[in-house]
């Protein structure tokens, strides 16, 4: 019955974590049209999944961090009922926030379940020493590395670009065929009034069957012999995968040590477990957080969302390489809100309710967390014993 609990609590963490995460890494290249919502989450699981399963052998040490080990006593982190808890808090905490469409953190519930579990486990006898160095230090700091790497590199990006003659235009497309570019200099609602005047006053147009024109974002230009539009994308699915393999990479070995109470799994058949459910999670449950992170946060275009993803996916993986469990949520949000400063389109009201949420998934988690302690150590005696 333990086994079988701790399974169940694991895997739900798990499921929760993927749903919640699974998008984030793709989401800009959903966000900027680049790709489908299904096409978007198709290359996020298969990445995230290649994440986990080299968790096995580069981010061990994380595993060891998240049960609680010299955060809290040992005699406390070794009992059944304390990872049960802290796994089970954190993953209703989590499966509450995809519902509602917030994106928040898995490190973040997790931590917060184990303070308050802790806490009440051990009789106040948590080091907050060690939490504030091993995890709140590196959740606090990324996401201003994130937003200040951001700000820095895509200015950088453009004036790089710029020297190389690549440039952007306004096009009217149906799918691959361009109907009419708009005259530099004009963009946004003027490119879509000018071409409406266009269609209006020229010749009718020949269209695919089944599609509609829209009004397309491209680069034109040259970049070391290849076309600047299709060398963009392809670094931009490149850099969405790898967001995503880092993701996995650093937050499967956390949940995973779930699924290590009474020992009912090996440490590599725990981590690989965890990748399906994550996985799963993500296919099944993510469409709301992807809509936020989307198109919610800041209008972005296949450069910015090429920046955010580099900016991510580089400080995820160096994280993970060091153990430092930062969250790929802060990382990823911070840097789609760095793209958003940086451009002036950050949608500041969103902003402000995504980090308000990760204000208050701290102490939601640890009264959660709190209450199955409470729960377990009362009602199922017999269970965690």
């Amino acid at each position: 019955m333990l086994i079988l609990f701790g399974i169940v609590v694991g895997l739900i963490l798990a499921y929760a974590n993927g749903a919640n995460d699974n998008f984030k890494g793709v989401a800009t290249l959903y966000g900027s049209k680049t790709t489908s919502y299904r096409g978007a989450l198709a290359l996020a699981t298969i990445a995230t999944l290649a994440g986990s399963i080299l968790a096995l052998f580069i981010a061990k040490s994380l595993l060891v961090t998240f049960s609680g080990k010299g955060i809290v006593p040992n005699e406390v982190a070794s009992l059944k009922e304390f990872s049960l808890a802290v796994g089970l808090g954190a993953g209703l905490t989590v499966l509450l926030a995809t519902r509602l469409g917030f994106p928040i953190s898995t490190t973040h519930a997790l931590t917060g379940a184990m303070t308050g579990v802790g806490l009440v486990a051990s009789f106040g006898q948590v080091s907050f020493t060690t939490l504030g160095s091993k995890v709140m230090l590196p959740l606090l700091i990324s996401p201003v590395l994130a937003v200040v790497g951001t700000i820095l590199v895509y200015p950088a990006l453009r004036r790089w670009a710029k020297g190389t003659g690549v440039k952007r235009e306004i096009c009217l497309c149906v799918g691959k065929k361009v109907l009419a570019v708009a005259p530099a200099g004009i963009s946004g609602g003027r490119a879509e009034a000018y071409f409406a005047s266009q269609v209006t006053t020229s010749a009718p147009l020949a269209l695919e069957v089944g599609l509609e024109p829209e009004c397309r974002e491209r680069y034109v230009g040259q970049v070391f012999g290849f076309n600047a539009g299709n060398l963009l994308d392809g670094l931009h699915y490149l850099s969405a995968g790898a967001v995503s393999f880092a993701r996995g990479l650093n937050d499967t070995p956390k949940i995973a040590a779930i699924l290590l109470v009474g020992q009912a799994f090996s440490m590599q058949a725990a981590i690989l477990a965890v990748g399906v459910a994550i996985a799963v999670g993500g296919l099944l449950n993510a469409r709301r957080v992807a809509e936020t992170m989307s198109e919610k946060v800041t209008e972005m275009n296949t450069s910015q969302g090429l920046v955010a993803n580099l900016v991510t996916s580089g400080l995820v993986i160096v994280a993970s390489k060091f153990g430092l469990p930062v969250s790929t949520t802060h990382v990823s949000c911070s840097s789609l809100f760095g793209i958003g400063l940086a451009t002036g389109q950050a949608h500041k009201d969103t902003i402000k309710s995504i980090l308000l949420a990760w204000v208050i998934t701290l102490p939601i988690a640890a009264v959660v967390g709190v209450a199955i302690y409470l729960v377990l150590r009362q009602v199922l005696p017999g269970l965690i014993l």
